[in-house]
This record gives structure tokens, C-alpha cells and sequence, in this order.
């Protein structure tokens, strides 16, 4: 598999440079190139990971193998130049295959988003050419992934207010504080970290940093038993006295809360992508039962009441998708994309909950037990509306941008 997919992926940077993905006349067909991976995502997918989900879902696994497979395919740094190890693609091809790993597995898809945009994307950005050999390099296979911590257990939404402080002593920086929501947490080998380093200049007073895991000065909270998304692990980082090279530092001093922002930005298109794939995987599941089911003399795909849901589930569905794409492309393109980012993340996260919802209530009672998957997607589309910003948090970015571009602000 490692061989063949990589042929497919250079054929795919070959594909990307003599057309691109700027115009894509009605976001509904896609380029050769990113069919081509969107097939390519989707039987791996079917293959390696719809069929384990429910494993890794209630053992709390973290598919280790299945990750290492998907840095074999090139999806664990999907926008990362050859040079650095990455497979060089462009972010409609990332949102693309962040939506069909998470048709499979839920779980795989924030594992994999997290490396992809929180980890290697302000490092890409902001990093030196040794900060980007040192924790880029290695992490571009899925053997390493890394993660982001940026929420405390005091503050989550409001990322301006970084307890977690950073004192730089000779040629030493020293982490003190708790980070708290840390996906990939245990398994992760390095991880971006946000800390206040001048409390008087408030947000413009926060750095970012670039620890190795693990290091002397760094512990791990408890592993959270989590309501969905099971097979990745969430904790908090606590740093005591945790000493790092000055070096380490990501970015200018006071560039932390820039860069955070910037990131979230990005992130929240692989977050709606995994949130896509959820709402699909919820379609296929409601389909398929109701084909299959039969009441009052035929199957209840028949009926006006079942036939209604699945119309709504699908058009919640597609417009997100739309919305999705079209964050990708403006990213793609180089242009301001926050608030589509926000509005793709919201729609997404929201069409995902509805659609499990849904879902459930097609298959009835054979929904709300585990021998099916609905139930799992119900779990796992929730926390897509709270992490990488709340559902209402994305409202408040898209209106503030919105009121800005009425000359309001």
C-alpha cells in the first residue's frame, strides 16, 4: 500500500501544478486530482477503519497502526512541502480527506487533523529552518504525531487569558501552568504550547513555544472518559519548572495569540471536514436501514416520514460541504477565509449533530444501542460544535467580520 499511494500522491502534485484547484465551476465536481484521493481516502477507509471504529470507540484504542497506514498514504501532512517530509497538496485536498477518514473512523480524523493544522501548521508558518527539521521532519509519517495546547482549565474559549506563564532564565525558557483538553495528549511526542510571558501587555503578551514530549518538568492529567471520539486520547499537560532551550521559542515574542488565532483559523476547516464526514457516515447508516427495513408491507424508505429525513439530513449535509470546500479554496487562494472558516465550522458541526439525531430516529429502537453505529455518530458529532471554538464563538466571529465589512467596528 505505502508504494502505490505514493505514486498516487506524486501523480497528484503533478496533476495540482498544471491545474490547480481555483475554479471548481459549482463545488460540486471535483478535479481529476482530488477524485482521485477522495477514492483513494474512501477505500482506505472501508478497509482499515469503518470495520475497527466500534473497537477502538469502546476500548478506548488509539489506532496506532491505522495511523502509521495513513502517514504511509501521506495524510498526516498533507500541506507540507516534499522537502519537509509532506506530501505537498492543497487544503480542498486535505478538507477532502479529513472528511472520508472520518466517514470511517471519527477518531482517526481528529488524530489526524490535529497534526495536520493545530501541530504542523504554525510550525510551517512561523518556524525556523531548524525548528522545522527538528519537529516537522519526524512527524510527517504517522510513526509521531504531535498536538496544541492552548485551552486551560480556566479559560478555554477566552484564549487571551493564559495562566500558564513562561520565564526566560539565561538560555533557558521555564513552562509553569496546566493545559487542559489536550488531544493526542498521551501519544503525542511534541506539542505547541501558549504561554504569557509579559502579563502587562495582556494578549499581545503571549508567546509560543515548542516542547518536546516527554521532558523533564512536564506531567500528564488523567486520561478524560470522554462522551465520543474515543479512540484518541485527551488530557492535560502540567509544566513545573518545565525547562526548554531558548530556541524553542515559535515566532517573535507576543506573537503567541497571532498565532493561535491563525491556526484555529485553518483548524477549524479540518474540524468541520471531520464533522462532514460523521454527518455522511450518519446518511449511509439511516439509507441503508431503511432499505432494508420493512414495515407495513414494504421497506420504510418508502414512507413519506423517513423519505423527509433523509431529504433534510442530505441538504444540511451538502450545504456544509459546500461551505467547507469554499473555506479550503479561499485558503488555498491566499485570501481571508476567518469567516468562512467559522461558518463552515458551525454548519458542519451542526448538520453532523442533526444528522446523527436523525439517524437514531430512523433506525428506531436499534439506534440507541451499540450493535449499531448510530449511536457512535450521535457521541462523536457533539464535541465537533465545542472544540476548535464553540458553535457560539464561531457566531461571534462570523458577526464581528461581518460588521468590519459594513465598515461598522
Amino acid at each position: 500500500m505505502a508504494v502505490y499511494s505514493r505514486n498516487i500522491l506524486s501523480r497528484l502534485q503533478c496533476l495540482l501544478q498544471h491545474q490547480g484547484s481555483r475554479n471548481i465551476a459549482s463545488l460540486s465536481q471535483l478535479p481529476e486530482t482530488h477524485q482521485m484521493l477522495q477514492k483513494t481516502c474512501r477505500d482506505f477507509a472501508e478497509a482499515e477503519l469503518r470495520p475497527l471504529a466500534a473497537k477502538f470507540d469502546t476500548e478506548h484504542l488509539y489506532p496506532k497502526e491505522q495511523i502509521r497506514k495513513m502517514g504511509d498514504l501521506g495524510l498526516m501532512a498533507m500541506d507540507v512541502p516534499e522537502s519537509l517530509g509532506g506530501t505537498g497538496l492543497d487544503y480542498l485536498a486535505y478538507a477532502i480527506a479529513m472528511e472520508e477518514i472520518s466517514r470511517g473512523c471519527a477518531s482517526a480524523g481528529v488524530i489526524m487533523s490535529v497534526n495536520n493544522s493545530l501541530y504542523l501548521g504554525p510550525i510551517l508558518k512561523f518556524g525556523t529552518d531548524k525548528q522545522k527539521e527538528q519537529f516537522i521532519k519526524p512527524f510527517t509519517e504517522g510513526e509521531r504525531v504531535g498536538c496544541f495546547a492552548l485551552s486551560e482549565p480556566g479559560n478555554g474559549s477566552d484564549a487571551g487569558a493564559a495562566s500558564t506563564v513562561a520565564h526566560l532564565i539565561k538560555d533557558n525558557w521555564t513552562l509553569n501552568g496546566t493545559k487542559a483538553w489536550i488531544t493526542n495528549g498521551y501519544e503525542a511526542e511534541a506539542t505547541v504550547v501558549f504561554a504569557t510571558t509579559d502579563k502587562a501587555k495582556k494578549h499581545k503578551g503571549i508567546s509560543a513555544f515548542l516542547v518536546p514530549k516527554p521532558i523533564e518538568g512536564l506531567s500528564l492529567g488523567k486520561k478524560e472518559d470522554k462522551l465520543g471520539i474515543r479512540g484518541s486520547s485527551t488530557c492535560s499537560l502540567i509544566f513545573e519548572d518545565c525547562e526548554i532551550p531558548k530556541e524553542n521559542l515559535l515566532g517573535e515574542p507576543g506573537m503567541g495569540f497571532k498565532i493561535a488565532m491563525m491556526t484555529l483559523d485553518a483548524g477549524r476547516i479540518g474540524i468541520a471536514s471531520q464533522a462532514l464526514g460523521i454527518a455522511q457516515a450518519s446518511v449511509d447508516c439511516a439509507v441503508e436501514y431503511a432499505s432494508k427495513r420493512n414495515a407495513f408491507g414494504s421497506p420504510i424508505i418508502k414512507l413519506q416520514a423517513i423519505q423527509t429525513k433523509i431529504a433534510d439530513m442530505a441538504l444540511r449535509l451538502e450545504s456544509a460541504r459546500l461551505l467547507t470546500w469554499r473555506a479550503a479554496v479561499l485558503k488555498d487562494s491566499n485570501k481571508p477565509f476567518t469567516k468562512e472558516a467559522a461558518m463552515a465550522k458551525l454548519a458542519a458541526s451542526e448538520a453532523a449533530t442533526f444528522a446523527a439525531h436523525q439517524c437514531i430516529q430512523v433506525l428506531g429502537g436499534m439506534g440507541y444501542v451499540s450493535d449499531m453505529p448510530a449511536e457512535r455518530h450521535y457521541r462523536d458529532a457533539r464535541i465537533t460544535e465545542i472544540y476548535e471554538g464553540t458553535s457560539e464563538i464561531q457566531r461571534l466571529v462570523i458577526a464581528n467580520n461581518i460588521i468590519k465589512e459594513y465598515g461598522l467596528n
